[in-house]
């Protein structure tokens, strides 16, 4: 029986260079949704409104979009406000 993992998780299993590119053309929508995903996971409301701001304001799309392709360059995870 496979073992089934969460959404956070699966997409932190995939290549450093896939998410690379997937930040680059999609991170104005990955960032915020990976924050609402994981802040499901573990019960953060700071999570939970930093990934709704990150997806429904051009700002803060556009801030999380440079922060978090950083921070997969350089720690291969999404970290700003993800815990």
């Amino acid at each position: 029986m496979a073992s089934k993992q969460s959404l956070t998780a699966s997409y932190e299993a995939l290549d450093k260079g896939v998410k690379l590119i997937l930040q680059l053309f999609f991170g104005w929508i990955i960032g915020g949704v990976y924050r609402i995903l994981r802040s499901l996971e573990t019960s953060n409301l700071v999570t939970l409104v930093v990934g709704l701001l990150c997806t429904f304001t051009g700002v803060g799309n556009a801030i999380a979009w440079v922060v978090d392709w950083y921070t997969e360059f350089t720690e291969n995870k999404i970290t700003v406000f993800a815990e």
